[in-house]
This record gives structure tokens, C-alpha cells and sequence, in this order.
């Protein structure tokens, strides 16, 4: 086992509130407390793929490293830069990388650099599936993200729906906009929560629809929130959506189930995974399908037509038993998610990382 402890290679250009950001900094966090060192290192660049300046100044810090630490390297900066990875394997240097969304765009680049790394630890179930279906690589593992705890939603009257997500062409607010205008004859309100300087181009198209649609008075598209803001639109919502196009996991899910929040999910994503995350089959180890009767929400299959959207929202408006259900179902999964501590061991145990017995604690 390795004695020391975890670098984590990140890549600069994402500023965004993203999940991957947010698992980063967790794992960090938890590492921290488990007493091992535990060390972000960023990487200036656009990334993925980046330019030969930047990918330069990649493979220096690859070559900085000390051999008393374990480098990990997000895969936003790895995937695209498998030359930089060779060469560290070469030198007695390899890496591992941390990938929480596959680099679909550049199939061949990615599979260099998997292929040397030291090992690859997926952030979610269906990033790794994808990666055996695409690539044949053996040796891909999975550290599921966790959860902090938080106090559960108080709600609103009239409910209150939530959409936390940059406001990204992927995110699928405008589906959610359109679904939303042939709800406007029941009472509800909503708010889209996210970064609008990702895409200020889709998140102005986002405004300009609310407005058309007559939803301007109902839906608040407010940007990114933090701190308390983002804390009094939690405690407000009843219901929490991530109707994503493509989705690996979606910690926004279980950061909804942490507050008995139920969830609609785009089925076929890795939101779906997140959202069975509180079940007692994924409690107990499964890898099987989730059943979708004991789900704390719902996973609809989408495509560009906002019906089917609309009418499951339409149920949960207009049915007392089954927001009961979910309600209940996302109590349920509130206390059956896993922490960030047992995403830091299972990062750790992947690395060959042993923590030290008595942990410093939380901080």
C-alpha cells in the first residue's frame, strides 16, 4: 500500500458550480478528514484536449510529482492529452484519472490515455459501462459520489418545482419551459438554478421562452446561487427535475434526496442511477435495473416533445397519494445514502492509498 497520500490534477477552465467540481472538492475534503494529504493541483487549459501549451504545461505536472503521493487527474484534462500520460508511464510516473464524463467527441485520444493510466475510477455505474462498451479497456472501477447531509425541504403553497443545472443546451430547461406552459391552468411555481455565463447565448434563449410562453411570473431563471440562496430555494422545493440529454450520474439527484426531495429524471441517463442511490437494493450492492415503483420520484423517457413531461409533472400535481408516495420514497432515501467518507475510502482502496487508523475527523 502506498503510504502517503492524493493529488488531484484539475482542470482550470471549469468554473461553473458542475458535479464534477463538486465531486472534486468533496473527495478532497474527505480525504482530508480521513487524515491523509490531500492536494488539488489545477491546470490552466481549455480543456478537453486543450492547446500544446497547455498540454505542456500538463506533463510538467505530471513529471512534478514526488512519488510519495498518488497522482489522479480529472478527465477532462486527461482524456484529451494521452501523450502527456505516456510519457509520464514511461518515466516511472503513471497516473491514474479520475473520469466523471467520457470524451465522446475524441473516441481515439481517450483511448490512449486510458490505456496508460495506471488504473481509471469512474464517478458513476454508466460512465463505466460506457467505457467498456466503447473501448474493451479492463481494470475500470467505480466510486460512487456521496452525500452530505442536510435538513429535509419544508415546501411551499403553492408547490414549488426546482431545477438545479448550469443552464446548458444539454440541461433541456427550454423542454422543461415548454412542459411548463400547458401546466399554467394548476397552481405551482418554479425556478431554473443555475450558471447563465456557461452558455449566455442558450441562457438568454431560456429567458426570452419564459417570457413568450406567459411564464414569466411563475418561473424565476435566476443563475447560479450559493451560500443561503441556493439554501432558502432547497427548503422551498417539492419537487426537484434533471431532465438532461446525457447525465453520467446527477449529484444534483441526491443532493435532492438529502432533503426528501423527490426527482424526475430523463430515463436512459446516469440520473437514474442517482436516483435508485437511496433504495434498499442499491443499499444493499445492486447493480441491477432499479425498480421503478419504489423510486423516490420518477424517470420518463424524452425526446424534443414536452407531453410526456407535462403529464407526469400533471400527476404529481393534481395527485395527493402519489406526491405522498414520493415524498415518502425520498424520506426513505434520505437515510440510506452513502457519505463522502465512503467515497474516499473507496477512492483511496482503488489507489492502493491506506488511511491512517485513528482519522483526523471531520473539519
Amino acid at each position: 500500500m502506498h503510504p502517503a497520500g492524493l493529488r488531484l490534477v484539475l482542470p482550470g477552465n471549469v468554473r461553473h458550480n458542475s458535479g464534477g467540481n463538486a465531486y472534486n472538492a468533496a473527495l478532497l475534503r474527505a480525504v482530508a478528514d480521513l487524515g491523509m494529504a490531500a492536494e488539488a493541483c489545477e491546470v490552466e487549459g481549455d480543456w478537453p484536449v486543450g492547446s500544446p501549451e497547455d498540454r505542456l504545461r500538463f506533463g510538467r505536472q505530471l513529471a512534478d510529482a514526488d512519488g510519495a503521493r498518488v497522482t489522479l487527474v480529472d478527465g477532462l484534462v486527461a482524456c484529451g492529452a494521452p501523450d502527456e500520460l505516456e510519457a509520464a508511464a514511461d518515466a516511472g510516473l503513471p497516473a491514474w484519472i479520475l473520469l466523471h464524463m467520457p470524451l465522446g467527441t475524441h473516441p481515439a485520444l481517450e483511448r490512449r490515455a486510458l490505456q496508460a493510466a495506471a488504473g481509471v475510477v469512474c464517478t458513476s455505474g454508466s460512465a463505466a459501462a460506457d467505457l467498456r462498451e466503447r473501448h474493451g479497456i479492463d481494470g475500470i472501477t467505480v466510486a460512487l459520489p456521496g452525500t452530505a447531509s442536510a435538513p429535509p425541504a419544508v415546501g411551499s403553497e403553492p408547490p414549488h418545482l426546482l431545477a438545479v443545472a448550469a443552464l446548458l443546451p444539454n440541461k433541456d430547461q427550454l423542454l422543461l419551459l415548454r412542459a411548463l406552459s400547458g401546466l399554467t391552468d394548476l397552481p405551482w411555481t418554479a425556478s431554473l438554478a443555475g450558471s447563465d455565463t456557461a452558455d449566455p447565448a442558450y441562457a438568454a434563449l431560456l429567458r426570452r421562452e419564459a417570457e413568450r410562453l406567459g411564464l414569466a411570473g411563475r418561473v424565476r431563471i435566476q443563475g447560479e446561487l450559493r451560500g443561503a440562496a441556493l439554501d432558502a430555494e432547497w427548503a422551498a422545493a417539492d419537487l426537484s427535475l434533471l431532465i438532461s440529454r446525457a447525465e453520467t450520474y446527477g449529484l444534483v439527484v441526491t443532493e435532492s434526496l438529502a432533503r426528501a426531495i423527490p426527482v424526475i429524471v430523463r430515463q436512459g441517463t446516469g440520473a437514474v442511477e442517482a436516483l435508485a442511490a437511496g433504495t434498499p437494493a442499491a443499499a444493499a450492492g445492486s447493480q441491477g435495473a432499479p425498480d421503478a415503483a419504489g423510486l423516490p420520484g420518477a424517470a420518463v423517457a424524452l425526446a424534443e416533445d414536452p407531453a410526456p413531461l407535462a403529464a407526469v409533472i400533471r400527476r404529481w400535481l393534481t395527485e395527493p397519494a402519489l406526491r405522498a408516495e414520493w415524498r415518502a420514497a425520498a424520506q426513505a432515501a434520505r437515510k440510506r445514502l452513502p457519505g463522502w467518507d465512503a467515497t474516499a475510502r473507496a477512492v483511496l482502496a482503488i489507489l492502493g492509498i491506506e488511511p491512517p487508523s485513528h482519522p483526523a475527523g471531520p473539519r
